[in-house]
């Protein structure tokens, strides 16, 4: 069985270091720079080039940190459930709000791809895409099949079309997606919350970035005017939709019409303190989801005042239980 300290050395040329294995418990590391020995343990040290890119620390039992930068705070390793553990810097653990955002996030791209997987689906609908940043997600974390991205705003689509450039799956739209084919404006500047709807009240106080606006005209379709395109050459389509529209998710919705019943899931941005006037609450957009026979199967944390510990927004993702293939 190969010990946790091999393992560490055919990390390391991957952090761009050169290893020279001198035997059991003795390794050369080297980079630039004067060398400095970095204690791992009992047994095991590594000798370094001190260049102050790279240091190492303990994280507890069979556990290193190897990290860049010329310190390393002090490390935690926490319990989760049977099968895992949380390893995190003492500093970051002292913020509970930033820390429990940061696991939601992670928590919910595995819960996703994990019903991407369990439902077959076979094309993701990105709507909203912004710069790509949700696709690129999937892919890191093996989604294969098609991705179909609608961008609206010019600025932003430009670096969606360089990100999809070379993924011959992956294909995008300059429009943006509602409940009937018109030309519209979106206010624009507010980097990743481009809205059709103006802020409201609450959205003004919580973000200075809505007192300036500027606003671009943009292209509107139907979704259900877009699947056939978008699902050309699919054998037995199983497509998933993804919404990130700032308050605009229910429009995107009602444009599927009938064919919303196509899909076998969700994933949408749901709003328990609305920050774009007119956009849906929580409990209307789950509501018109579940009308349309989509059932939650997970909910995570966006964002969260930290004066009062409100829970802003949530990721709502959705499957249609009945889709559900069966299982030997």
């Amino acid at each position: 069985m190969q010990t946790l300290y091999r393992r560490l050395l055919k990390l390391m040329p991957k952090l761009g270091m050169q290893v020279t294995d001198l035997g059991p418990g003795t390794a050369v590391v080297s980079r630039r720079g004067g060398r400095v020995r970095t204690p791992l343990g009992p047994g095991a040290d590594l000798l370094t080039r001190d260049d102050g890119r790279y240091a190492v620390a303990d994280a507890g039992r069979d556990t290193w940190v190897v990290a860049r930068g010329k310190r390393l705070g002090r490390w935690r390793s926490e319990r989760l459930g049977d099968s895992a553990r949380l390893l995190f810097d003492e500093q970051a653990g002292k913020d509970e709000r930033k820390l429990q955002l940061a696991a939601a996030e992670y928590l919910c791209a595995q819960h996703v791809t994990g019903m991407l997987d369990l439902y077959g689906v076979n094309c993701v609908f990105d709507v909203g895409a912004n710069a790509g940043q949700y696709a690129k997600r999937l892919r890191r974390l093996g989604y294969t099949g098609r991705i179909v991205s609608f961008e609206p705003t010019a600025h932003a689509f430009e670096r969606l079309s360089k990100a999809a450039a070379d993924d011959p799956e992956w294909q995008v739209h300059h429009l943006g997606l509602g409940r009937e084919d018109t030309v519209t404006t979106i206010h624009t500047g507010w980097n990743t919350m481009n809205s059709l709807l103006p802020p409201s009240d609450y959205g003004r106080g919580r973000y200075q970035r809505f007192n300036e606006t500027r606003t671009e005209e943009i292209r509107i379709r139907r979704l259900d005017g877009m699947l056939d395109e978008a699902l050309a050459g699919i054998d037995g389509p199983r497509p998933f939709l993804k919404m990130d529209t700032q308050g605009y998710d229910l429009e995107v919705f009602a444009g599927a019409g009938e064919r919303i019943g196509e899909f076998v899931g969700l994933q949408s941005e749901v709003a328990v303190l609305r920050l774009y006037e007119g956009s849906p609450r929580m409990s209307e957009a789950v509501a018109a989801y579940e009308d349309g026979g989509f059932e939650i199967t997970g909910m995570y944390p966006v964002t969260r005042e930290a004066a009062t510990g409100r829970v802003v927004e949530f990721d709502c993702v959705m499957m249609r239980a009945k889709a559900a293939p069966e299982r030997d």
